[in-house]
């Protein structure tokens, strides 16, 4: 029955968080638009070579992609401290680890899945071919949920803090680093026609760090910054 209960009072909080997000919707496509523009614009900045762009893609997309990634974490837990939704979920009775895992859920779903889907096709805009669009298609689904995992640790440890959103950049992008480098090295490694198994592999596993370890890390942060 507990653990019944406990599966309700998740899928009730991912749907509250899913719908708000539809209701402001403005500020789930800021990410999006972010994305659009930075791949927009460095073709008109550098040059409109297709060899150039096809070299530069893997590393303009997935730094747009972590930039809009970046951009969308103060909608994690700021909402809820300023409703209240924050408090009433620390003195519950369900697990904070658990309903920690849901709300990052929720904002994968929310912005890392949009980012998912549209920067392949920017990826053929820049002149990748069909199986590097795959291979980045692949990374972008293994790495920005480590990047929303990653991030949410950094916004319990700052959603506290008035005008926090420079220190969560300090704190965050070093961690994004791994996951960058990785998912980068894998998409020109397929554009060179070399395996990118390894690279995959790597970012499966930080994937599976996160999932297993940030849920405790963000609930210990969301605790410390709450009392």
């Amino acid at each position: 029955m507990q653990g019944h209960s406990l599966a309700t009072a998740a899928f009730a909080l991912l749907s509250r968080d899913l719908r708000l997000a539809f209701r402001r919707r403005g500020e789930a496509l800021s990410p999006i638009l972010f994305l659009l523009m930075v791949a927009t614009l460095f073709p008109l900045g550098l040059s409109p070579d297709p060899e150039q762009l096809a070299a530069i893609a893997p590393g303009v997309i997935w730094v747009a992609a972590l930039l809009s990634s970046l951009l969308a974490l103060n909608q994690m837990f700021h909402a809820d401290l300023r409703d209240g939704t924050l408090e009433q979920l620390i003195i519950s009775p369900w697990p904070l680890p658990v309903m920690a895992l849901v709300k990052v859920l929720a904002h994968w779903i929310i912005s890392g899945l949009p980012l998912t889907v549209v920067a392949p096709v920017l990826g053929l805009g820049y002149g990748l071919d069909g199986a590097t669009v795959k291979i980045m298609f692949w990374s972008l689904l293994l790495g920005t949920p480590t990047l929303s995992f990653i991030g949410a640790i950094g916004v319990a440890l700052s959603v506290g803090l008035h005008r926090g959103g420079m220190f969560l950049a300090l704190l965050v992008l070093p961690l994004f680093v791994p996951v960058l480098i990785f998912a980068t090295a894998g998409i020109s490694a397929s554009a060179e026609g070399f395996a990118v198994g390894s690279h995959l592999y790597l970012l499966g596993a930080l994937l599976a760090l996160a999932v297993s370890t940030a849920p405790f890390a963000i609930a210990a942060g969301l605790r410390i910054s709450i009392s």
